[in-house]
């Protein structure tokens, strides 16, 4: 009968823990909200992506193009909570959009306020863009009756909610 030494029973324990760890990260896999959402996510940004990217922009910028274009010079506080994005984010990704010229950078009466718009350039890009969105969207839809679209936007807006609150 073989005789288990410590180094031995350190490398049986060892695997035993590597199994638990496998068996709780493929139930984390098959269950993680968060895991499933980001993954489609990265799969809708590439395709988003490849759509507008012949205007020169992409999938997020395109986003903040139709916010800004929903609502007009609007304060970067509240162009963050229209978009859920921190405002640190938020600045990093319209700077390349204040230099291309197609967003507007003011000053408010308080200079610690700043607003955003679409310059006529942005407007004119976003007008070119939509069609190429519209074409993405279709190919993303086909998998999806009507129902399932609109019950999977419900539900999304239910989760963001969820999130914010806490």
């Amino acid at each position: 009968m073989a005789r288990l030494t410590s180094a031995s029973t350190c490398i049986y324990t060892q695997n035993m823990d590597d199994e638990r760890l496998r068996q709780a990260t493929a139930d984390v896999r098959q269950s993680c909200l968060s895991m499933a959402l980001r993954q489609a996510a990265r799969a809708l940004t590439q395709r988003y992506d490849s759509a507008v990217a012949g205007k020169g922009i992409r999938s997020t910028q395109f986003s903040l193009l139709v916010a800004l274009a929903q609502a007009p010079s609007v304060p970067l506080s509240r162009l963050a909570r229209a978009v859920v994005m921190d405002r640190t984010t938020l600045t990093r990704n319209l700077a390349p959009l204040v230099r291309r010229g197609l967003v507007a950078e003011s000053g408010a009466k308080d200079k610690r306020v700043r607003s955003y718009a679409l310059t006529a350039r942005g407007k004119e890009l976003l007008t070119r863009a939509l069609p190429d969105w519209k074409s993405a969207q279709t190919r993303t839809l086909r998998v999806l009756t009507e129902g399932d679209a609109e019950q999977l936007r419900r539900i999304l807006r239910n989760v963001v909610r969820a999130a914010q609150e806490g």
